[in-house]
């Protein structure tokens, strides 16, 4: 592969508290999926997220969330169908009114959280992402892991598809992320991200915890922004991926 995305969950602060190093990272990436305020963010953190990556070229991507800051969006809920699609466009106009502001737009959609995890299998779900989407703007693109209900839905209504990877998470045999109440689901290890990354980017497959080989399709990677030493993984990434002759740039 000749080039790749490297992406970034920001702007997850909300009024007093901070997470991560958001004007380090947007140095580093090429996409930031922005929390739209329903798992973190709130109106002011989301204009200065945007402002800044509109400052640094960064592309932006609506993090779409169920409901839950208290569980900052990593709880599962039962919402029905109609009822998850507006809340959906709900967060996808919220931030890209802050993204007009600051001079760009919303050029993506990624779920977070356990949404993410819930549009992986559920076509319920992940037919209400991709229809908020679809309702709010057409050129979208939806960014999820390969072979997820959720790159099938939007392929199948016409919206552009994405394929990430997670560059610090452990992955099961089936190609799912390991729970992270689970030892050993988030890595910290520069060399062993690395090694996952130019692995994905290179090969097109990822080793799961038991040593299953999963294939996989890759345009972006993901680095988290509340893993220990999100800055230095994440320019550690971005200097391996530039050392091996593979660009990095938005994928959309």
């Amino acid at each position: 592969m000749a080039a790749v995305d490297l992406n970034a969950d920001l702007g997850e602060g909300y009024g007093a508290w901070s997470l991560g190093d958001d004007e380090a990272l947007l140095g580093t990436v090429t996409s930031a999926n922005v929390a739209c305020g329903f798992h973190a963010g709130d109106p002011s953190t989301i204009r200065r997220t945007c402002l800044s990556a509109a400052r640094s070229s960064v592309r932006i991507g609506a993090q779409v969330s169920y409901p839950d800051l208290a569980g900052f969006g990593r709880r599962a809920m039962s919402i029905p169908f109609e009822e998850l699609r507006d809340l959906v466009l709900y967060q996808l106009g919220a931030l890209d009114g802050f993204a007009q502001v600051a001079g760009t737009e919303v050029a993506y959609v990624k779920p977070h959280g356990a949404l993410y995890h819930a549009c992986w299998d559920d076509p319920v779900s992940a037919r209400a992402v991709v229809e908020a989407a679809i309702e709010y703007d057409p050129s979208l693109v939806i960014l999820g892991p390969a072979g997820s209900m959720l790159l099938a839905e939007a392929e199948r209504i016409g919206l552009e598809q994405a394929e990430e990877v997670f560059a610090d998470r452990a992955y099961t045999a089936d190609g799912h992320l390991v729970p992270r109440s689970e030892p050993g689901a988030v890595l910290h290890d520069l060399d062993s991200v690395v090694a996952r990354v130019l692995r994905a980017v290179g090969e097109g497959e990822i080793e799961a915890v038991d040593g299953t080989v999963v294939r996989t399709a890759v345009r972006s990677i993901c680095v988290h922004s509340d893993t220990p030493d999100a800055v230095g993984l994440a320019r550690g990434v971005r200097s391996a991926l530039e050392d091996a002759g593979i660009g990095v740039y938005p994928f959309c």
